[in-house]
């Protein structure tokens, strides 16, 4: 029962990063004490409320960060920090490098060519001028 209560709110929770959310509020929508809820979160989950709105919070904010050109200003704003410095020195905590060093690593890591994976012809096929009658392949022209 606390398995599916806790899965409505994480769903619930997931829609609203976006704004500020207190444990007293989520505490509100749940329907249950502050206590009971942050109790059985943490029995569901294994990890606190805040620590969970807070990482699915710089998880969202470091997708962003790789993925557009937004300012770190305007992110940290989006998911809730009061000032860049605040959202670097968690961000930091979290990553292990502040947020532009992380913007940049993954820029670097996405322009990088894949050495390990095959090349992709998409949808290339090169013209074939005959078949190898003993093995039954195609051959190149």
């Amino acid at each position: 029962m606390h398995d599916e209560i806790i899965k409505t709110l994480t769903a619930w929770i997931e829609k609203n990063l976006d704004k500020t959310l207190s444990i007293d509020e989520v505490a509100a929508k749940s329907g249950y004490s502050k206590w009971h809820l942050q109790r059985m979160f943490r029995n569901v989950t294994s990890q606190t409320l805040g620590g969970y709105i807070r990482e699915r919070r710089l998880t969202l904010a470091a997708q962003a960060l790789s993925q557009t050109q937004r300012p770190v200003f305007d992110i940290a704003m989006q998911y809730g920090y009061d000032s860049q410095q605040t959202f670097s020195r968690v961000f930091r905590r979290q990553f292990s490098q502040t947020p532009t060093a992380y913007r940049h690593a993954m820029r670097r890591q996405l322009q990088q060519p894949q050495r390990d994976a095959p090349y992709d012809y998409g949808d290339y096929h090169a013209p074939f001028c005959r078949v190898d009658t003993a093995s039954g392949l195609q051959q190149a022209c």
